[in-house]
């Protein structure tokens, strides 16, 4: 890894959003393109803090100051990613279902998802099936992911699904939920491609349900 990329990692791990935007403008002055800032400084500090965060030795105000960091990278690399250079390894559109407004544990899955390389349109809070089914119309995402902190909401979550079969939209999309209640078993009933406890968890199974793992 090259000094630049070190820096890179170093201040995604450290939550350095000072430095950040200075930092990816050196890389791009010395030849680097986005892909190589991604893969070879943002993506590794970001799954560092994955492990940390997962071993319990980093915690949920670190883990969202790291996205917020790995972000001001990205907005250098915007530009860039305009004139064409893709750097996504997929995209995902990701939301709280309907009469849910709990965000927390969504927001900080689909941060650590753009630090793994994934671009996130993330919906927002008490999302309907049908903007569901808008959504994957209009941005023809990979993988379709809901997430529900109620049990009383939960069930919007098969709604959604079968919305997405009656518009012949569910084979084109994989689908993830998530949230405190959502259980292995709920989403095999309901016809998901599968659940996460965990941001990083999430991460993983993206990656695999895209075939990366």
């Amino acid at each position: 890894m090259s000094d630049v990329l070190e820096k890179i990692s170093k201040a995604v791990i450290e939550g350095d959003e000072d430095a950040i935007p200075n930092l990816t403008k050196v890389a791009l002055d010395e030849g680097l393109s986005a892909k190589e800032i991604l893969d070879g400084g943002l993506m590794p500090g970001m799954d560092h803090v994955g492990v940390e965060f997962k071993a319990g030795r980093m915690f949920v105000p670190e883990v969202l100051l790291s996205a917020r960091t790995m972000k001001g990278s990205m907005n250098v690399l915007e530009p860039l990613l305009a004139a064409g250079e893709s750097i996504a390894v997929g995209k995902v559109a990701m939301g709280t279902v309907e009469g849910d407004l709990h965000d927390i544990g969504k927001n900080l899955v689909g941060m650590m998802m753009e630090g793994a390389g994934f671009k996130i349109f993330n919906l927002g809070t008490d999302v309907s099936p049908e903007a569901f089914v808008e959504a994957v119309k209009k941005e023809e995402p990979d993988i379709v992911g809901m997430s529900a902190l109620l049990t009383t909401t939960m069930r919007n979550m098969g709604r959604t699904i079968d919305a997405l079969k009656e518009a012949g939209l569910r084979d084109q999309v994989k689908v993830m939920v998530g949230g405190a209640p959502v259980t292995a078993d709920f989403a095999k009933q309901i016809g998901a491609d599968g659940t996460a406890s965990s941001a990083p968890a999430a991460v993983d199974l993206a990656k695999e349900l895209m075939g990366l793992a």
